[in-house]
């Protein structure tokens, strides 16, 4: 919004407004600007999901016993506040003309209503459960091909509709239309993935941010025609505004983590982990670099993949090959402690976007 009331004052004398051209002071700014709001409103948001949720996130009653015992009666739905901080760091500071910024957050709010009705599904029933896997799939399904469908149909650009490969300079594959179901595909797989591995206290956070860093980059320098030359990576029209976007995310995750550290005052729940899963998956179409988001979220896929095996291996053989799944809950079985499983994969993580990041180098 700032960008596009001072856009008229560029170049005369009121230079100092010349700084809301630049992506970079504009991240900054939403970043702070998220991060400071959820600190503000977290303290009132949580008091008021506690007096609305009088038992809290169900439990599930087969996993860890620590977390019957400890994280019984904690409030959810977090994620309408990292959501609503979001929203207004991006509305502030994003250019209001840049349609992918509105694309981003068509899907981060579509996404987070369908987590917040599975929330609240399970608040109101008491019910881990929530909505059945089907109907959440098919609504997130919906929401990510008409967002796909949106931006190709108003970003026409040789290569809009391919799958680049990593590592190669000019490899691709031309998908045409059965590119929404590409879109698709990786937009809620990542939703899902994200809301596997939040099943511990700021577990998710850490690789949320992480990722949400690496795309930032990866954003910014496909949207510049120097860079992406330069990297032999595809040049993608206006995409270096997305940072915009997730410099907000990152700032409101950093936010929110202030209360979900250990012992966690709220989780986010459904509502935030479908969301920012959604999202990140979706920036990754965006940007042309779906492989590239697979190995910097390399601990989302690890905890989508355990489930898949686990639940492959069961029905097959009647059988478990971990203890429990998804793995996080594996290694707590095995005697980890939460905050050991927790910053295991935080670094692990750390590892993968440092690699994640080298790869735009090597082609």
């Amino acid at each position: 919004m700032f960008y596009n009331l001072v856009y008229g004052f560029f170049g005369t004398n009121l230079s100092f407004l010349n700084v809301f051209k630049y992506v970079t002071f504009r991240s900054i700014c939403a970043f702070l600007t998220s991060f400071v709001f959820v600190l503000i409103v977290g303290s009132r948001f949580i008091h008021f999901l506690k007096a609305h949720q009088k038992n809290g996130q169900p439990i599930r009653d087969d996993g860890p016993q620590s977390h019957i015992e400890k994280k019984q009666g904690t409030p959810t739905m977090g994620g309408l506040l990292i959501i609503s901080a979001v929203t207004i760091g991006s509305l502030l500071f994003g250019d209001l003309a840049n349609v992918k910024l509105w694309i981003c957050l068509a899907v981060f709010v579509g996404f987070g209503a369908i987590g917040a009705i599975d929330d609240f599904r399970k608040v109101n029933k008491n019910d881990y459960h929530g909505i059945s896997g089907k109907k959440k799939f098919t609504l997130q399904t919906i929401v990510a091909i008409a967002c796909c469908y949106t931006a190709i149909r108003l970003y026409t650009f040789d290569g809009a509709t391919s799958v680049y490969l990593p590592i190669f300079k000019e490899l691709q594959v031309e998908l045409g239309y059965f590119f929404l179901l590409w879109a698709a595909f990786i937009t809620v797989g990542s939703s899902n993935a994200v809301n596997l591995t939040d099943g511990l206290d700021g577990l998710a956070m850490g690789p949320v941010i992480i990722s949400s860093i690496c795309l930032a980059i990866i954003s910014y320098l496909a949207g510049n025609t120097v860079f992406s030359e330069y990297l032999h990576i595809i040049y993608v029209p206006e995409m270096s505004e997305i940072c915009v976007f997730l410099s907000a995310l990152v700032g409101a995750s950093l936010g929110f983590m202030w209360f979900n550290a250990p012992p966690a005052k709220v989780f986010m729940g459904d509502t935030g982990s479908v969301a920012i899963g959604g999202v990140l998956g979706f920036v990754s179409i965006l940007s042309k670099h779906e492989f590239t988001y697979a190995l910097i979220g390399g601990i989302f896929v690890l905890e989508t993949v355990s489930v898949m095996i686990q639940v492959a291996y069961f029905k097959l053989t009647g059988k478990r090959i971990f203890l429990m799944a998804p793995i996080h809950h594996h290694f707590e079985k095995k005697g980890w402690s939460e905050a050991t499983v927790v910053f295991r994969f935080w670094i692990i993580s750390i590892v993968l976007g440092i690699l994640g990041l080298a790869m735009l180098k090597v082609r």
